[in-house]
């Protein structure tokens, strides 16, 4: 299974992807360093964020909850497709789902 990330300079890496795994424990696996994630997933920050660009058709992503929403509310470069990537536990369903990196918070 692989996600495709964009990183802030624009480069695009394939993330093999593990199920079970959040988003984040996924790039920062493979060694995207640029997301950062200093919490380490514990939903206390937001240097975790990432834009969700694409995902398989048909697929839809769990609701936020009200803590992602306002770390979220907190982010200066907040978009209608922001997510913190510590919040999304990736399996088959999201295979080949694309997500940009947000700007540094």
């Amino acid at each position: 299974m692989q996600i495709t990330v964009t990183t802030r300079d624009g480069g695009t890496h394939p993330v093999e992807a593990r199920a079970g795994l959040s988003l984040m424990q996924n790039i920062r696996n493979a060694g995207v360093d640029e997301l950062e994630a200093i919490c380490g997933g514990s939903l206390s920050c937001a240097t975790c964020h990432v834009y969700v660009d694409s995902l398989p058709p048909g697929t839809e992503l769990a609701p936020k909850s009200p803590d992602e929403e306002d770390l979220l509310d907190a982010c200066d470069d907040l978009a209608e497709n922001s997510r913190l990537s510590c919040q999304l536990v990736f399996g088959p369903a999201l295979d080949g789902m694309r997500v940009t990196i947000a700007p540094e918070y």
